[in-house]
Parts: C-alpha cells; structure tokens; sequence
C-alpha cells in the first residue's frame, strides 16, 4: 500500500495548495483527480476550477472524476502520487444516492483505498462546525461527509488539518477515535 495523507480544514484555507505541495514532494508522477463537474454557466465556479488548474503544474495529469473515485484510485501504478481534490465535491456528487447504496460506495472506497500501491493525497472539506442546515439535504450532505472524513482518516498514514493560515498534523498532535460502530 502507498502512503495515504488527507488534508481537511475550512473553505478558502489552504488545504488544496497544502496538498499540492505533498503531491510534489512525493517525488512521483502527479496525477490530479478533479472530482468536481464543470458547469459552463456558472461563471464563478469555473473561475475556481481555473484558479486550481492555473496552480498545477503542466506535468500533472488531470483526470475529471465525478463519480467513480475507487476504480480511478484502483487503476493507480506504483509510481504516482493521485491528489484527489475534493471528497465535498464527490459526496455532493452522490446525494440522490439512497444510505444502502451510498454506504456500500464508501465500503468500496475504503476498502479500495487500503490496497492501492500509489500514494495518494484526499482533500476534503471540514463542513460541521457550523449551525445545522435548515434544510435536508444540506444536513445529508453534512453528514455524508463528516462521516467519510472520520472513517478515512482512520486508515491515513497522515491526517492535515489547515486553518487560521496553519498546518496541524492531527496524526502527531492527537489521538484516533475508535472506528464507528454500526
């Protein structure tokens, strides 16, 4: 298995440039997987994907991957690092999905994670500090992803967490919960 690092933290707080900075230390071919769908007529977001391509450098390898993550992550050679930018965007991806199968894709995803041989870096958003949203699918998307972010950083080698203009390393400062139950 190759190294497994995630970096989470708040919107707009560095977490993606802190990733692709590991993803260049890794030494190794990068490959970029893109989670996010691109929609033409939302001028704002596709400043922000430009903004992330803009930072890439022209070796990198891009792929777009909104849905199938672990068959991406499975088809890694040895000698790549994939830099998986953003898990917020793939759950958000998935939100029609009923809970049996959403919770068998993250069994997948999980399952996939722990036996690639390429080293690989997740960026994810940190979404429940805030007040509970109103609405339900705000609260799906909330949990969703708070709860992949624990269950990943379980079987990180390294958990970042970026905020306030810092990088904490959760793996050396803290201690890991025990893994969900049920």
């Amino acid at each position: 298995m190759g190294k497994v690092i995630l970096v989470t933290g708040p919107a707009r707080s560095g977490k993606s440039e802190w990733a692709e900075t590991l993803a260049m230390q890794s030494q190794k071919a990068v490959v970029y997987v893109a989670t996010a769908a691109e929609y033409p007529g939302d001028e704002e977001w596709q400043k922000r994907i430009q903004a992330h391509q803009n930072r890439r450098p022209q070796d990198w390898l891009t792929l777009s991957v909104p849905m199938e993550l672990s068959a991406t992550l499975a088809a890694a050679t040895p000698n790549t690092c994939l830099l998986v930018d953003s898990l917020g965007t793939w759950v958000a991806n998935f939100l029609e999905e009923d809970e049996i199968s959403w919770d068998n894709t993250i069994a997948e995803l999980l399952e996939t994670v722990q036996l690639v041989a390429a080293d690989m870096v997740f960026v994810a958003e940190e979404v429940g500090w805030g007040l509970v949203p109103a609405y339900p699918s705000g609260r799906l998307f909330r949990d969703r992803l708070g709860s992949l972010v624990r269950q990943l950083g379980i079987v990180c080698d390294i958990v970042y967490l970026v905020t306030g203009g810092y990088v904490l390393n959760l793996s050396t400062l803290g201690s890991p919960l025990p893994p969900i139950r049920g």
